[in-house]
């Protein structure tokens, strides 16, 4: 587009580009038209948004999660998209809490509290596999949806796209950029727990082709002892919109400085009934120690040019530099012995009570992480050999720097008893001491081509290849503890280790598309993870090749009611061989082998968008019928060999509707569902099982003017629930909750 032409920013939403022309041509503007033919002849007009907004609707049509803009009926992959209204009509505001919406998804309840997140029962990994527009968002803090425009779930082995990690998928995050036309909302919400939380979305257009979009947040609660505290603030300034040289200006900040809920211990089932092994408790009872918190943040700054160029090709080439900090102090609560607890029995589903004792221990983690990440992309249509291609192509490169420290021990915490939630006991944390105890450098290069390829007009070929290059470089900078130190797999003081490894991984799918409203697809594609995605090596892992895995998918996605509905489904068949496992069969404990393996399979359906004008819907179902550990070495804290892996139920379903009885109120409800389900690495013998569950919500709005009013209550029945899975603990959901929202447009 030429820069003498009245561009994209002076034109309200809904007024087609053709109306704009023809003012090129009235006087005065000549010089704009003449200059314009010139411009034509080499580059292509780009009046379309970037990024596809999310706040109108269910249904979303297009994505960059596969690099290029791209709509979802060319990705031969199963892709969920939970759009800025569904997070809207929900009040989400996590990232934990909006990947609910999505079937297919479980959540581990890890030892630090990090973003553990399972995909077909395959580990989202919470260093690699979570980005931000694309580019890595690798670092353990808690995620807030007030810059999402949407939320993109890529299901399957991914490498190609995104390099290591992503054998259950990818999750990417699309911020809300600057927009053509000036417009701004504030919202409001007050409700259970004390809760409050303020946003606000401010668009303006500055020049003929230039914007400013800021995005503020704070969030305050206090459930029960279980306390909230965030702000954040993502500003975005874009020069040149839709010209031939844009360039966008990113920076992101988040604090908080919340609770943390460690989870609940399970309870045991006693010589006379098995019984529910989940507390017969209010959900929101919080029994952590006063003092417990979990303070994280990020600071990102971040450029993107877009380079257009003639045959609607561009080039977009992005930097990000990004810093993240974490200090967690947390309470392992944990049942008291028999000889502390009333009648000295041991606490049982029988026992179990409110004088039951329970002890307050420690989980404190301190870390923080610098990440650089450079990439550039390339995507363009080309007419060879008389056919199609559309083409990508790209490289990017990342430095991370990680450093772990611990603290000091200090006085026990004070116990407290099932019957005295929230007793406001604890410690002095600040009189802890803080040791660097190590640090892991990690560097990483990757190169990709994809080609689409288009046989007919209802036929096309994806085929993909990438090249991966990354080392890492673990040091320990403390001399280890007398028993840690006779461990062969301890890494001594002072002591470097370090590996390299070099990798290509691949994807390709068949796409037949009989029509606009149909595409049906076959892929494959692969995926590797390294001993280093943790950031941190032993003496053993440092040794040891990556692990590998391939996803097989055959689906199909349609369009109903004039491209205002859409449906997926897709069978799915999920193997990762290469599993990384101590070997049970030598003397050396420290000894890894590639003996693991394990496969899911099964079929997800989506469906989004609007019936009719009066009623939207959102459904999200997946059913797992089959998930097997095939190949185990035995050794303690891997699944047996036969064994269902955990974290994997075989049903779970997310539902959301709306009707509109007249032009200035909606109704809405959903629902929640998962079925009985087990954490993962639980010896086969153990009685350890969450209870399947199903939570509801419901929401009413009244909209008048620029004003909107909204109600909206979760988990209506107040279910206790497990939704985050561990071994010796469990997290309950949400309680029910009310909460009341006031939004003003302007």
């Amino acid at each position: 587009m030429s820069k003498s032409e009245l561009p994209r920013s002076q034109k309200p939403p809904g007024t087609p580009i053709r109306y704009w022309l023809i003012g090129l041509s009235l006087p005065g503007h000549s010089a704009a038209n003449a200059q314009l033919k010139q411009t034509e002849a080499s580059v292509e007009v780009h009046a379309k948004s970037e990024i596809e907004e999310g706040k109108s609707a269910l249904k979303a049509n297009t994505t960059r999660i596969g690099k290029g803009l791209m709509e979802l009926r060319d990705i031969p992959q199963s892709l969920t998209v939970i759009t800025e209204k569904l997070l809207d009509d929900r009040n989400l505001d996590t990232l934990k809490e909006a990947l609910k919406q999505s079937a297919g998804v479980s959540f581990q309840a890890p030892e630090g509290s990090e973003e553990d997140i399972r995909i077909r029962g395959f580990s989202l990994q919470s260093t690699g596999d979570i980005f931000i527009d694309g580019m890595r968002d690798p670092a353990f803090y808690e995620r807030d949806s007030f810059n999402w425009d949407r939320l993109e779930i890529l299901r399957g082995s991914a490498s190609m796209l995104f390099g290591r990690g992503s054998t259950g998928g990818a999750v990417n995050q699309v911020s809300k950029l600057p927009l053509s036309f000036s417009r701004k909302s504030a919202d409001l919400t007050i409700g259970s727990g004390d809760y409050r939380r303020f946003t606000a979305d401010l668009n303006h257009v500055i020049a003929r082709d230039q914007a400013l979009r800021l995005n503020l947040m704070r969030t305050l609660g206090d459930r029960g002892g279980l306390k909230t505290d965030k702000a954040g603030v993502a500003l975005s300034y874009a020069i040149d919109i839709g010209t031939t040289n844009e360039w966008i200006f990113q920076g992101y900040a988040l604090d908080n400085n919340n609770g943390i809920h460690y989870g609940l211990p399970w309870l045991s089932p006693s010589k006379k009934s098995s019984g529910n092994l989940l507390w017969p408790t209010d959900p929101k009872n919080y029994y952590g120690a006063a003092s417990d918190y979990n303070r994280t943040g990020t600071r990102q700054a971040s450029v993107l040019q877009i380079h257009r160029m003639s045959g609607q090709a561009e080039w977009r080439t992005a930097l990000r530099l990004a810093q993240y900090d974490r200090d967690q102090r947390a309470s392992a609560i944990r049942f008291a012995p028999a000889n502390q607890q009333v009648n000295n029995l041991a606490v049982d589903v029988d026992t179990f009570s409110p004088a039951t004792v329970l002890t307050r221990g420690n989980n404190v983690k301190i870390m923080d992480m610098r990440t650089a990440y450079l990439q550039s992309d390339y995507a363009a249509e080309h007419h060879w050999w008389s056919l199609k291609h559309k083409v990508q192509a790209g490289i990017d490169m990342a430095i991370e720097d990680f450093e772990n420290r611990t603290a000091s021990a200090i006085a026990a915490k004070p116990g407290t008893t099932v019957g005295s939630p929230n007793d406001g006991l604890g410690v002095d944390e600040a009189s802890r001491a803080l040791t660097l105890t190590r640090s892991f450098h990690a560097k990483a290069f990757g190169a990709y081509a994809q080609n689409l390829l288009s046989l007919s007009e209802s036929w096309k070929l994806l085929g993909g290849l990438r090249f991966d290059q990354l080392s890492g470089d673990y040091r320990n900078l403390i001399t280890p503890s007398a028993s840690s130190a006779s461990n062969p797999c301890t890494v001594q003081a002072d002591a470097s280790i370090g590996r390299h490894d070099a990798l290509w991984s691949k994807r390709s799918g068949l796409l037949y598309q009989p029509s606009e409203q149909s595409s049906w697809h076959l892929s494959y594609g692969t995926s590797f993870n390294t001993s280093g995605d943790t950031y941190q090596y032993d003496a053993g892992t440092v040794n040891t090749a990556p692990e590998s895995s391939r996803n097989i998918e055959l689906g199909g996605k349609f369009e109903h009611l004039e491209g205002q509905l859409s449906t997926r489904f897709a069978f799915f068949h999920t193997t990762k061989y290469n599993e990384r496992n101590r070997d049970a069969d030598t003397v050396n404990a420290c000894n890894y082998v590639l003996s693991g393996k394990r496969h899911a399979a099964g079929i997800e359906f989506d469906a989004a968008g609007r019936i009719n004008p009066f009623w939207d819907m959102y459904l999200s179902y997946a059913y797992i019928p089959t998930a097997k550990v095939d190949a185990s070495s035995g050794a303690a804290g891997t699944e047996p060999i036969g064994a269902r892996p955990g974290l994997t139920p075989r049903h779970s379903a997310s539902l959301w509707s709306s009707v509109k009885p007249r032009s200035d109120v909606r109704l809405g409800a959903g629902l929640n569902y998962r079925s009985s389900d087990r954490p993962v690495g639980l010896a086969q013998s153990s009685t350890i099982q969450a209870p399947g569950f199903v939570s509801i919500d419901a929401m009413a709005e009244y909209i008048e003017g620029p004003w909107a009013y909204k109600l909206n209550l979760v988990n209506l029945t107040n279910k206790h629930y497990a939704d985050l899975l561990y071994r010796g603990h469990y997290v309950p959901g949400r309680p029910r909750t009310l909460q009341l929202s006031a939004s003003y447009n302007f």
